[in-house]
Parts: structure tokens; sequence; C-alpha cells
């Protein structure tokens, strides 16, 4: 971490991640590179989804590999790369028959590292196998959800899951959300955890560099009118006036209130629900 003086009131509070001795090009491989528009929080009718998105630097797109079905070849990794669509670090790898891709950068690997997807292999970081086959324990990243389905958790910077038990063709895996899951232990998942884990206590220390990232400003429900949000109106500050807590679309929110939906097709498998509040 990089943490700068109190030389502007911006700078005060300012941190940084330092890449320095991480990344190795700032130059990414072409041919895994292509330019994209930005959904910026809109939906494909052109209105917005999500809000406080938009603008922001313009970014390069690289196709990273999150479906690893080159098994049994050994790939080597090459480069250790920033990129700008996501938290965490990626490497450029050459497989043996002379194929190269991006995937997520593991803690722990350098360039000049090997690593393998096939059904059985070495506990080792990088390494992708099976999760019937990964010790209980064992911390894990880039997990499927469904056989074949492509990595779908623990891909941001620092995350990782840690494998609890195996039982009954199921693998119990603890979230980085502190959730037990069953997966099916037929999915794939890497040995280690994602690199840069200093990532989440960077403090962007000005608006600005929120800008540059595409997240707009956001209002205080209370300090809008009534027509905008259930907290707004009222002469000067107010309460929010009702009992629980909640969005600007009425919903539930926030203070370990339960939001999700009691018919969703995947609570069967929750073995137990994540912790609110402070971790």
């Amino acid at each position: 971490m990089k943490f700068y003086g109190p030389h502007t009131k911006s700078r005060r509070h300012m941190s940084t991640v330092t890449y320095r001795g991480l990344v190795t090009t700032n130059d990414p491989e072409k041919s895994l590179t292509s330019g994209f528009k930005r959904s910026v929080g809109r939906n494909n009718q052109g209105r917005i989804t999500t809000r406080h998105k938009g603008g922001g630097n313009k970014r390069l797109y690289r196709d990273v590999d999150f479906s690893f079905n080159k098994k049994d070849v050994p790939a080597k990794v090459l480069t250790v790369e920033y990129d700008p669509n996501r938290s965490s670090l990626i490497s450029l790898v050459s497989y043996a028959d002379g194929e190269k891709r991006y995937v997520l950068f593991p803690k722990g690997m350098n360039v000049g590292d090997t690593f393998v997807v096939a059904d059985k292999t070495d506990i080792k970081t990088g390494n992708r196998m099976m999760l019937r086959n990964i010790p209980v324990g064992t911390f894990v990243y880039a997990v499927e959800l469904k056989p074949q389905g492509g990595a779908k958790i623990a891909r941001s910077a620092g995350n990782f899951v840690e494998v609890i038990a195996q039982d009954m063709g199921y693998t119990l895996l603890k979230m980085p959300s502190t959730e037990v899951r069953k997966v099916q232990d037929t999915c794939f998942a890497s040995v280690g955890v994602i690199a840069k884990d200093e990532h989440k206590l960077q403090n962007y220390g000005k608006a600005g560099r929120s800008r540059w990232k595409g997240i707009r400003p956001t209002v205080r429900g209370t300090a809008q009118n009534p027509v905008d949000h259930p907290y707004g109106g009222g002469e000067g500050r107010q309460g929010r006036g009702t009992r629980r807590a909640k969005s600007v679309y009425g919903k539930p929110t926030g203070k370990g209130q339960k939001s999700r939906r009691s018919k969703k097709y995947s609570n069967k498998f929750i073995v137990s629900r994540r912790r609110v509040g402070k971790k």
C-alpha cells in the first residue's frame, strides 16, 4: 500500500495499491483484447437498472478465461498484468500446445511457474481440479456452481472459499460472505487465494477517483423529495419515519433484514445463512 502525505485536502487520507514488484508489463496481449461498450447501469432498453453508474475512463477489454476447458495441458505464467475491468490481477499464460490465455492471478505464484487443469492433480497453488479431490481445509478460488459452468465464485481481489466437508456427492464450501453452501463435487476449483488482498484497504480520498471508475454520486434518501424516496420530505432534518429500513424501491434493506426470495431455486443448497453486520 502507498499512503500519501496531507499536502492537499484530497491527499490527506488517500491510499493506493502498489503495483511495483507485482505487475510485470503494461502492454496487454493484443490478440486477447478488444474494445467494448459499457452498460453503465442500463439494460437493453436503455433504462437505468443499477443506480450511480456512468462515465469513467475508457477501458480495453481483456478476454479472461473462466471456463478452464483445456485439461491435462500444462500452462506457464508469462506475465502479471493490471486489468481495469476487475479488482484482481490477471496473468497471461502459455499452454504447452502454444495457445495463450488470460487467467486470474493467485497469491504466491510468479512468472515462470506452471499449473495444470485436471480431474485430479497435485494440491499446489494455481492447479485446478474437481472439488471431490481437494482436501478439507484447503482455500480455493474461481469455483464453479454447476459442472462445466465456468468459474462463478471467489473471483475478486483477495477472495477465497474454504472447503469444509465432503458429503454424499456434494462439497460444503464456506463462502467469503460466511455462508456455507453445498456444491456438486464434480465442479472444478483452483487451489489458492486471489492476489492483491490490499484492494479492500485502499481509500479513494476524493470524489474524482470514484468518477474515474464510473461511480456516480449517491444522494441520501432523507435529503430527497417524498416523490423520489420513502425517507424524503419534511422541514429540516427528519428521521426516516418508518419502522424498518427500506430502499428507494420500498424493499427491505440493511440491519439484518432478509431480502432473499423465499422460493429461490438455490435455497436447498444453503446449509448455513451468512452472518449479517460486521464479520
